[in-house]
């Protein structure tokens, strides 16, 4: 089954570049007939004469970054783009969710699904649509849900997975706040998950564990897909029966995705270092998995900095809400996890630590809040590796504080006008706010 890619704005374009260079560089390394098969046919159409065409539709307002993605993937000379998968034209969404949504989306809806659609037929049976996009410009945030919407009412019953990259908090756009907010608002209806990705943490990850002394936009794009291509490469399912999934996003979403108002993912990849080090360094699976397990508790996203202080508290079967209460500040509670395990030896790894009651809230019994995937496979020049995909409360600080900020402008009614001259009213700002605060709601309330 098959994943059509639709990239949104000059984030979406410039990580889904980087992704599928990426997964053709993974599949392409001599890991078996079986391993290949099933990446190609997930994310390319293989011609007659062998050529890779990436199942991609590329959708920018401004040419250049679009330009710029079609001739990286023809000089790589391994993998390209579809003649006609993109469109772009020459005026911006000038970082204006409104412009976006109400006008650039809009018109150009006929041209876009029915890009998208000449990919779909491209496919012997799909398996889902992949968007990604950023929440702080306008194209991205705007065109990105409006595109999203149409696809949701094209394809009724395709699973939808939205990659979103959560701009700096310091602020690259002044009115990110306010297009962040309309965004996943109007996602959480249309979305069956949401997998976000923060710059803030990425960065980090680029400087001080990659030892990246100027990291720039294209390395913190590159990390963010070699990520999503540790989640969705080929592996083996606990029901697979030693064939490789055949429908990443479904699974995925049967995993994490539970109940409509959580949709929310982080994510947490083990080791990430520096290539030069790789050389020297020695992993177990029992430690990886220990030091995955307390980030995820944690919340922390990176090896260093761990917080060892923090723990799962053990649960009485008397009393589990008592105990449940328990849990200190700064738990990071979960309603379910995947657990994403590559590399040598990679059937003898004991995942029990991941199954522990503590870790999750009421709903679900932990062993079916938990699931679980391997591959013998190595990933991305580890000899082991490891990825969490968590639908937990690791998100609520940044929606909080993007949440908190976004109402302090509106309260003052700061750039409003910038917004109402595109058709998006005051009224619209609150059910927005109101549909934001019940999802922060619903997460505080795991614990």
């Amino acid at each position: 089954m098959s994943v059509v890619t639709v990239q949104l704005g000059q984030c979406g374009n410039q990580v889904g570049q980087e992704l599928f260079d990426v997964i053709c560089d993974d599949a392409d390394q001599g890991k078996g007939k079986a391993y290949r098969d099933a990446s190609i046919d997930r994310f390319y159409n293989e011609t007659t004469n062998r050529e890779l065409v990436a199942r991609a539709v590329l959708i920018d307002m401004e040419p250049k970054v679009i330009n710029n993605s079609l001739t990286k993937a023809t000089k790589s000379g391994r993998w390209r783009y579809g003649d006609k998968s993109h469109f772009s034209q020459k005026e911006g969404s000038g970082n204006n969710w409104a412009n976006g949504y109400c006008v650039h989306g809009p018109r150009h809806r006929e041209l876009v699904e029915d890009l998208v659609r000449r990919e779909v037929e491209c496919c012997d049976r799909l398996a889902g649509i992949m968007a990604i996009m950023s929440v702080a410009g306008g194209t991205g945030s705007g065109v990105g849900t409006y595109v999203t919407q149409c696809l949701r009412d094209v394809y009724p019953n395709s699973f939808i997975l939205n990659h979103l990259t959560w701009p700096y908090g310091t602020g690259e756009v002044i009115v990110q706040n306010y297009n962040c907010v309309l965004t996943l608002s109007h996602l959480y209806q249309l979305s069956d998950v949401i997998l976000v990705h923060e710059n803030d943490v990425v960065h980090r990850i680029c400087s001080q564990l990659l030892n990246i002394k100027h990291t720039s936009f294209s390395d913190i794009n590159r990390v963010i897909a070699h990520q999503l291509g540790s989640v969705l490469q080929p592996a083996l399912t606990g029901d697979s029966h030693g064939v490789y999934s055949r429908n990443p996003l479904g699974e995925l979403v049967s995993s994490l995705a539970c109940h409509p108002e959580y949709k929310l993912l982080s994510m947490c990849t083990i080791p990430q270092m520096a290539s030069s080090s790789i050389a020297y360094s020695a992993f177990t699976w029992q430690g990886l998995l220990k030091h995955l397990r307390q980030m995820l508790i944690s919340n922390t996203k990176m090896e260093e900095g761990i917080d060892w202080q923090v723990t799962a508290p053990h649960i009485n079967p008397i009393a589990p809400e008592r105990s449940r209460s328990l849990r200190g500040a700064g738990f990071n509670t979960s309603l379910a996890n995947l657990l994403i395990l590559r590399g040598k030896d990679v059937y003898s790894t004991e995942t029990g630590g991941f199954q522990e009651p503590g870790l999750y809230g009421a709903w679900l019994p932990s062993a079916e809040a938990l699931g679980v995937w391997k591959s013998p496979v190595p990933f991305n020049k580890y000899e082991k590796s490891a990825t969490l995909l968590s639908n937990s409360q690791a998100l609520l600080t940044p929606l909080e504080s993007m949440a908190g900020k976004a109402w302090n402008m509106f309260a003052s009614r700061a750039y409003i006008h910038q917004y109402t001259k595109f058709g998006i009213t005051e009224e619209d700002f609150l059910d927005s706010f109101t549909s934001l605060e019940q999802v922060i709601s619903s997460y505080t309330q795991l614990s």
